[in-house]
């Protein structure tokens, strides 16, 4: 063989590494759009769990692609598009369906959520270049693309129906979307998905809780996916409610004008604005710039 011959290999197999993330991603289109087919035919229960299948291929060809190293700036924005279809558009079109088609104009709530979702992953490729660090600033769009797509295999599976009555309300569902769609559009943090390490006691004692997420996910995905992400979704707001409140509170009533005890012996010197007025500091300038060429 050749070094031409060779070199045309490694091209071409460089080539087939970086298609495979795209190709995660185009499945990520495919069953974002599937959903959209499904619940335009009534079946609700497969759009949902298509928009969880979606989410679970996105997640992987990020993972491959900084395993391979194939990441590009086409990839990310690709992954971008195909997530507005999958986790904006394909859930608001199951809600529309199951809670908004009776009304005429109901269907402006699902406008705000895809709004909030393409917003929102406009501005992550803009502050975040298409990757997350450490967090996510806002939620991130595929857990809130699987939430309300997993409201309906939830609310009807048999012992959450007879518990609850079935589906939620209209009115619910539409709090639902808003309350998401802002918290996208908000800078609450929200940690990246940990991955699996035994190099500490703490590091493996996480990756034992990932792991049995992940079993519960694939044994009872109708039970604990919803009040999974639910769970998530509100300790991330209200970490960042505590976050605030520490950072926030002052030290001393902020009403009261007395000088803080670590003050209480210096010296107070009186303050001539006039010495730092612009016109004066101009003209002092000017006459000390005249003395200057005098001499």
């Amino acid at each position: 063989m050749t070094d031409n011959d060779a070199g045309r290999r490694r091209a071409g197999l460089q080539r087939g590494i970086i298609i495979i993330p795209s190709a995660f991603t185009l499945g990520n289109l495919f069953f974002g759009v599937y959903a959209m087919v499904a619940a335009s035919r009534g079946d609700f229960q497969w759009a949902a769990w298509f928009i969880v299948f979606a989410a679970v291929l996105d997640m992987l060809d990020g993972r491959i692609a900084r395993f391979t190293a194939t990441g590009s700036r086409f990839g990310a924005e690709l992954d971008s598009l195909v997530d507005a279809i999958s986790f904006g558009v394909a859930p608001a079109m199951l809600s529309y369906h199951l809670f908004f088609a009776d009304d005429a104009w109901s269907w402006v709530v699902a406008f705000i959520y895809v709004t909030a979702v393409v917003v929102r992953l406009a501005r992550f490729n803009v502050e975040q270049g298409g990757e997350a660090k450490s967090h996510f600033h806002g939620l991130p769009s595929p857990t809130a693309g699987m939430i309300v797509a997993t409201v309906y295999p939830f609310f009807t599976a048999p012992h959450v129906e007879a518990l609850t009555g079935g589906l939620p309300s209209t009115q619910t569902m539409g709090i639902i979307l808003v309350f998401l769609a802002l918290l996208m559009l908000s800078h609450i943090p929200y940690p990246l998905v940990p991955r699996i390490s035994f190099r500490s006691p703490g590091a493996a004692a996480g990756s034992l809780a990932l792991m049995g997420c992940a079993v519960a996910a694939i044994t009872v995905p109708e039970y604990f996916l919803f009040p999974f992400l639910s769970l998530y979704t509100l300790l991330g707001v209200g970490r960042a409610v505590g976050m605030g409140l520490r950072e926030r509170l002052p030290e001393r009533d902020p009403l009261r004008d007395e000088l803080p005890e670590d003050e209480g012996g210096a010296e107070v010197r009186s303050l001539d604005y006039g010495e730092i007025a612009p016109g004066r500091r101009d003209a002092d300038d000017t006459a000390h710039e005249t003395s200057e060429d005098e001499r």
